[in-house]
C-alpha cells in the first residue's frame, strides 16, 4: 500500500483525536468528549498534521508497522482497525460512498459534540463517554 493509499483510509471522523483515559487496574480505555486543540472540528483534519508529534508529545502516529500495537485504542469504527481485524469498510466510509460528507451524515464524526481541550473545565473524568 502506498503512503497515499494508507492516508486515504482516514475518514476524518476525529475520534482518534479524542482524549482517552486508561483504567490502571483493568487496562480498559475510556474515551472522553474532549478533543485535541489541533483538530479542526469542521473538516476532521489536524491543523499541524506534519509536525503533530513535535507539537503534541503523546500524539500517536499510526503506521502499518505499529497498527497491531495501537489497534486496541483506535475507535471501533476506524478503517485502519477494521482492516486489521479483517473487516469491511462500512457504507458511510468516504472510500465506499465517494462522498467525504458521508462520515458526518452517518453521525460518526465528532463535529457537533466534541469539546476542544481549551474549553474543557475540570478533570477529564467528567467527560468520559460511552
Amino acid at each position: 500500500m502506498t503512503r497515499a493509499e494508507w492516508e486515504s483510509l482516514c475518514d476524518r471522523c476525529g475520534r482518534c483525536c479524542l482524549y482517552k483515559l486508561e483504567d490502571e487496574e483493568s487496562g480498559s480505555i475510556h474515551y472522553t468528549s474532549v478533543v485535541c486543540r489541533f483538530l479542526d472540528l469542521e473538516n476532521g483534519c489536524c491543523t499541524c498534521y506534519v509536525e503533530r508529534r513535535r507539537r503534541v508529545s503523546d500524539c500517536l502516529v499510526l503506521t502499518p508497522e505499529n497498527l497491531s500495537r495501537l489497534e486496541p485504542i483506535m475507535p471501533a469504527s476506524c478503517a485502519y482497525r477494521l482492516l486489521a481485524e479483517g473487516k469491511e469498510l462500512p457504507d458511510w466510509h468516504p472510500l465506499c460512498s465517494g462522498d467525504p460528507a458521508s462520515v458526518h451524515e452517518a453521525g460518526i464524526a465528532v463535529h457537533g459534540w466534541a469539546v476542544p481541550e481549551g474549553e474543557a473545565e475540570g478533570d477529564l473524568d467528567l467527560y468520559i463517554i460511552d
